[in-house]
């Protein structure tokens, strides 16, 4: 047992180094976030936006910049935990894929990528929500903080699933943008018309925007809503547990087993071909 946690803890130590060690990142979580959520607040319009919100079935009228820094604060959580994800991923694989076939277990290798992703989405969230809660005060902070916490799951393991995937590293970083501002800016119903549309309740941080926006302008829980969203987790790390587990494969040849026939064939039982002819010149013996 005590192997098992010392292979664990120095797996999950080493990703959380390559973490901290991605400057860009790093800039990223200490200034993109307040910054978004905060220039959120103060270009959009304070004006009501009416709308009807499915996980409590309220027909809500909150602030349009408070709508919208919800959705904002989602979109720089998924950007952010999906970004470290996917340069931990990509730039790692090599050695991810080294260590296994060195020995390394693999089930410690995915465990302790998946702690680090948990304990990056629990921060980020915590981290925006405190930004949040400057400018105003949702009514449900706490859940606000568990719906960034699972979306931002979400969203690391699909970082997990590009950069065991994509081959380049621009690939990854539009795919992970496109997806992120497509997937929240549809269930803005400042931005999209369409928000209430059935069809938003099929991208993937459909939970964490009906429970965000429950947290931040109702008191009624939307508990469901954040197990759709784990399912919706569940579904991408299952996804990346099996990119994960081909790129650290083992692609060397396996040695070639030796022919059982040849190798059972008797010493003297020669081809036909084989035998030596007679010598030129000697006679044959005579009967």
């Amino acid at each position: 047992m005590r192997t098992h946690l010392n292979l664990f803890t120095t797996a999950t130590r080493y990703d959380l180094i390559a973490h901290a060690r991605n400057r860009f990142a790093m800039l990223l979580v200490v200034f993109f976030i307040p910054a978004w959520v905060s220039l959120v607040y103060l270009t959009i319009p304070r004006a009501a936006a009416p709308f009807h919100l499915a996980s409590t079935g309220e027909r809500l009228a909150p602030a349009g910049n408070e709508l919208t820094q919800i959705t904002g604060a989602l979109n720089a959580v998924t950007l952010v935990t999906g970004f470290m994800m996917f340069a931990a991923t990509f730039t790692g694989g090599r050695f991810d894929r080294r260590l296994a076939m060195a020995g390394y277990p693999r089930t410690h290798l995915v465990l302790a990528k998946a702690a680090s992703m948990i304990l990056a989405s629990a921060f980020l969230a915590a981290y925006a929500t405190a930004a949040m809660c400057i400018a105003w005060t949702p009514k449900q902070p706490c859940l606000l903080a568990a719906a960034l916490f699972c979306a931002a799951l979400t969203y690391g393991a699909m970082g997990v699933v590009f950069g065991s995937l994509l081959r380049r590293d621009v690939e990854g970083m539009f795919a992970l943008v496109m997806t992120s501002v497509i997937d929240v800016a549809l269930q803005n119903p400042m931005v999209s018309s369409g928000a209430d549309n059935p069809l938003t309740r099929l991208l993937p941080t459909y939970g964490s925007v009906q429970a965000a926006t429950a947290a931040g302008f109702s008191t009624t829980s939307a508990p469901a809503y954040l197990t759709l969203q784990l399912l919706w987790f569940a579904a991408t790390a299952l996804l990346g547990l099996l990119a994960f587990h081909h790129r650290t494969r083992n692609a060397l040849p396996r040695p070639s087993r030796p022919d059982r026939s040849v190798a059972a064939r008797p010493r003297d039982a020669a081809p036909l071909g084989a035998r030596r002819a007679p010598t030129a010149g000697r006679k044959p013996n005579s009967l």
